[in-house]
């Protein structure tokens, strides 16, 4: 992503502001969720301000509105404005994961989140908190990624987002005119990026069993993985068509975590076997080429293989396969990947032994950066 200032494949993390400054991340991200201020963005977090009935002031807590997290003396917004500036100054990229329609509907995680963007009252309070979540960003370079898995669920009721209803009307400030459905609501984020944060880019989340199959689980050589990447691309070139690009994830945790769950959800990196690297990036590359965007790797799971295994220490191969195959992403269309973990018992780059930090050191201390972005 030139405009970004990138021409090499990027290295992304979530972790403390400790981490962060030690290694030469090129961004650094994190979630935004919880639930919505009860009669809009506040003016003050200390007077005047609730969530969910409960005062924003400190001396209430629980207070549920990322505008007020964390401290109420603080104007609304600072907690997110402060991690832009903190990005900034370690010359890493922002990305912020908007993640809030589960959180602030309090409905059930599927179905229901898609049929909850329907709702013109919660439409309403969900257009204002993005548009001031887009405030607080303005002029800076930012990554903007809206809404992990709720597309993916939007996909499996209807494969065409033109026949999903959306209350987009709800924001007539922004995005007049714009149709009823799933393609109208897409659009009319990427839209309001544009408004308020016009350097940032913004990307919906491209799930991979969006399609009612996990392709990046299959094991079946037959399968037609390009085929399954094509369906998404659809839904999402018609979803957001101006996205700057999208925004994709291998697993929500450590795969020796979910082996002690009895689920298998390791990928050979031999590639010997399915699923396994090449099967992923083969999804990914064609995704890329259907929708005619970049794709960015999003929540790669952080363990490795010389962690005795347990919480906050579990096995997995995924992030060292990256470092070890650069090439391999950027001819898939990547434009890097940001490595984190996705439930706080994960391993992260806190408790993996240094690991992906001594990695990213060493990407970047070789002469020049190791592959070209296509």
């Amino acid at each position: 992503m030139t405009s970004l200032g990138k021409t090499n494949p990027m290295v992304g993390v979530s972790t403390s502001d400790t981490v962060a400054a030690s290694a030469p991340f090129d961004i650094r991200y994190q979630y935004l969720s919880g639930g919505f201020a009860d009669g809009g963005p506040c003016a003050s977090c200390a007077t005047g301000c609730n969530s969910g009935g409960t005062s924003c002031a400190n001396s209430a807590g629980g207070c549920a509105w990322w505008g007020c997290w964390q401290y109420d003396q603080d104007p609304p917004g600072a907690y997110i404005r402060s991690f832009i500036s903190t990005a900034q100054s370690n010359n890493q990229i922002p990305m912020i994961t908007y993640y809030e329609v589960l959180q602030a509907s309090g409905v059930n995680e599927g179905k229901p989140e898609v049929t909850i963007m329907n709702d013109p009252t919660f439409a309403g309070k969900y257009f204002a908190d993005f548009r001031f979540f887009l405030k607080q960003i303005g002029n800076s370079k930012a990554i903007v990624h809206v809404e992990p898995d709720f597309w993916g669920y939007a996909q499996q009721s209807n494969n065409d987002p033109h026949q999903i209803p959306a209350a987009v009307s709800a924001n007539s400030t922004d995005c007049a005119g714009l149709e009823e459905t799933f393609a109208g609501l897409g659009r009319c984020f990427v839209k309001m990026a544009r408004t308020y944060a016009p350097n940032a880019k913004i990307s919906l989340h491209g799930s991979a069993w969006a399609t009612n199959m996990d392709v990046l689980q299959n094991a079946s050589a037959s399968f037609d993985v390009a085929g399954e990447a094509a369906k998404l691309a659809s839904f999402m070139k018609e979803a957001a068509p101006d996205a700057d690009l999208v925004v994709i994830d291998a697993s929500d945790r450590d795969a020796e975590y979910y082996q002690s769950m009895g689920r298998n959800t390791w990928w050979d990196n031999t590639n010997a076997t399915l699923p396994n690297f090449h099967q992923a990036f083969a999804w990914s590359k064609a995704l890329s080429e259907g929708y005619g965007k970049p794709n960015l790797w999003w929540q790669v799971p952080v363990g490795n293989m010389s962690l005795p295994g347990g919480a906050n220490h579990w096995k997995d191969n995924r992030l060292d396969y990256f470092f070890a195959h650069w090439d391999e992403v950027a001819a898939s269309h990547g434009v890097g990947a940001a490595f984190g973990a996705g439930q706080g018992d994960q391993t992260n780059p806190e408790t993996d032994g240094g690991n992906l930090v001594t990695k990213t050191k060493a990407y970047y201390g070789t002469s020049g950066k190791p592959v070209v972005c296509p």
